[in-house]
């Protein structure tokens, strides 16, 4: 049957088969120069890439590389935006100067409210030993006119004795008047005496400075003077009622005086120690050279002025 024939192929097709090894089909040439002298087989497509392809160089990375870069250019900005930058800036530093000043203010104002306190109590110690200087400083200033009048108006032995003593004893007074500035002093060594800041307090703590200077002025003055009416009183009255007329002085309760206590000592009429007209008219020519007057007209200025200090520093820092 036909379905057993072998099927046969034409011997050309045969022909066109190629080997198994590749290179039988090869020509002689290219078989020759697949061949190296060694032996070695070298690859075509490797060999025509080596040796055919020239190096290349990439120029064009290389221009882009030595390119200038330009910056981008922003738009410009309108005068507002540049007005309000500064405005912002100016009011940052307009509010940070008006915090720091009103910190400085309530600091300076703190600091001149300890010192108000510390000067009030200062002056309250110079208001209570003014009224005593001023009390004691009439007594004396009345008593020794008194001694003057008596002396010019009457004769020597006509006059008690208890009335020579009482009134004479007067010319030999001094009160000194030692201010307690400590604060103020201060102040002033500091330059803190700006924390007060009101024109008003400054003027009368100025005021007061100067009659506090005057006051000490004058007492410089009448120390010599007040040794020679001690000296010139001593050849005049015995001492040991003076120190009785003292004694009286001394206990007077806020500088008044007994007035039974002064009329039983003048009445005694203690004995003199010299009756000598002459020793009495110097006595009396140095009780008139005492400048109490003077005192008692600073000291009355004086304690007019603390008063006001006290009153005006109470009211401008609200302390009781």
């Amino acid at each position: 049957m036909e379905e057993n024939k072998p099927i046969y192929q034409p011997e050309d097709e045969q022909n066109e088969m190629p080997s198994s090894s590749g290179k039988e089909n090869l020509p002689n040439n290219e078989q020759e120069l697949n061949t190296t002298s060694t032996g070695e087989t070298i690859v075509p497509g490797e060999t025509i890439a080596a040796t055919e392809q020239p190096a290349t160089i990439n120029y064009q990375s290389e221009k882009k590389d030595m390119e200038v870069h330009h910056h981008a250019h922003t738009p410009r900005k309108k005068w507002t935006h540049y007005f309000w930058e500064f405005f912002m800036l100016f009011l940052a530093v307009t509010l940070g100067f008006l915090v720091e000043n009103k910190r400085e203010h309530y600091i300076e104002h703190q600091r001149a409210k300890v010192y108000a306190k510390s000067m009030i109590k200062n002056l309250e110690t110079d208001t209570i030993e003014l009224k005593q200087i001023i009390n004691r400083g009439k007594f004396a200033s009345d008593y020794l006119d008194s001694f003057i009048v008596l002396l010019s108006k009457q004769e020597l032995q006509n006059i008690p004795t208890g009335k020579l003593y009482w009134y004479g004893i007067w010319g030999g007074y001094l009160r000194g008047f030692e201010p307690n500035d400590a604060t103020y002093q201060q102040m002033k060594n500091s330059g803190s005496l700006r924390y007060f800041n009101s024109p008003e307090l400054e003027q009368l703590i100025g005021e007061y400075d100067q009659v506090l200077r005057a006051m000490k002025a004058l007492n410089e003055v009448e120390r010599p003077l007040y040794l020679e009416v001690r000296k010139a009183r001593a050849r005049l009255f015995d001492f040991r009622y003076n120190n009785d007329a003292n004694k009286i002085i001394q206990s007077a309760v806020y500088n008044e005086y007994n007035p039974n206590a002064i009329d039983s000592f003048i009445n005694i009429n203690p004995p003199l120690l010299n009756t000598d007209k002459i020793l009495f008219n110097e006595y009396a020519e140095l009780c008139r050279s005492r400048n109490l007057r003077t005192q008692l007209k600073n000291a009355g200025n004086a304690l007019d002025l603390a008063t006001a200090i006290i009153d005006l520093l109470k009211k401008e820092y609200h302390l009781k």
